[in-house]
């Protein structure tokens, strides 16, 4: 039982590396063979090591890995070593791939086109993130910035809500830096990549997911989507119609990437675990990345 435990836990780590090796790589590609040559930048980290190189004739994966070591260090010591270790396999292998992609000289575009960059950007950084999220894991950019900032700093805001201002934050200072026109396109390479995360993920249409989980392993579930994911969490009693007997059934909605991690925790405490994933068009209440119902 054991050894088919191992074996188990080494293939899902095989597929988990393969995914991210691809979607790394098309990362990759997207920074280094598309949007660099055409003099354009984006939000999160990537837009702050443009900001930086605009500034200091150094080399980008270099400047990156100094970023996403640094922001790994602060992580640990705010957020502790449990965040920490969500992030630390992105932290040394998407600038990995971006440093070997930096030896070669190459462009997708034969020529200097922003609007066609721009739209190449989101869609090949939006898959590449897609990809990773898809396997449980994170970047570790600005939305670890932007939990360091609510947990120590307004721990009455919302994630989405301080991730917004610090991208927007890094995208108007790049149009300070690099002329009004980056800014802008800038802004819609962030607006295709969001789009095509989602795409990745989910298919079309989709804002958020219902999870709806029956396992043996209720509480440690359930106290992982409230203390971890920190979602809301509701239980509804189920009877099976042929055993007859009771369970509590966990009820929660979610974001597509907050959906992946639940998936994951749920398949490694039990692999019997049912789970029923909704598609929902809109969600209106006050949790964090919901739509008020006030103003709808």
């Amino acid at each position: 039982m054991k050894l088919k435990f191992e074996k188990e836990n080494i293939k899902k780590l095989g597929i988990d590396l393969l995914f991210i090796i691809v979607g790394c790589s098309i990362g990759a590609f997207s920074t280094i063979g598309v949007l660099i040559p055409n003099g354009l930048t984006s939000g999160g980290i990537t837009g702050m090591v443009r900001i930086v190189q605009g500034v200091l004739p150094v080399n980008f994966s270099i400047l990156y890995y100094g970023f996403a070591i640094l922001i790994l260090i602060i992580c640990a010591i705010l957020l502790g070593l449990k965040e920490a270790r969500k992030i630390l396999l992105m932290t040394i292998i998407f600038p990995s791939i971006l440093l070997l992609f930096e030896n070669f000289d190459f462009s997708l575009l034969e020529e200097k086109d922003l609007f066609l960059a721009a739209i190449y950007c989101g869609v090949l950084g939006g898959i590449c993130a897609g990809l990773v999220f898809t396997r449980g894991y994170s970047f570790g950019g600005t939305d670890t910035i932007a939990k360091i900032i609510q947990k120590k700093l307004m721990p009455h805001v919302g994630l989405s809500q301080i991730l917004l201002v610090i991208d927007a934050c890094v995208i108007i200072g790049s149009g300070f830096l690099f002329g009004r026109n980056i800014a802008l396109y800038a802004l819609v390479t962030q607006v295709i990549f969001s789009k095509t995360v989602d795409y990745v993920m989910y298919g079309f249409d989709t804002k958020a997911v219902q999870l709806e989980i029956i396992t043996n392993k209720h509480d440690d579930v359930a106290d992982y989507i409230i203390n971890e994911i920190s979602r809301g969490v509701s239980n509804v009693t189920v009877t099976g119609e042929y055993t007859k007997i009771a369970r509590e059934k966990i009820i929660t909605i979610c974001s597509p990437r907050e959906s992946m991690l639940i998936k994951k925790y749920v398949a490694k405490k039990d692999k019997n675990a049912f789970v029923t994933v909704i598609h929902v068009d809109n969600v209106w209440g006050n949790g964090e990345g919901f739509n008020d119902i006030l103003k709808e």
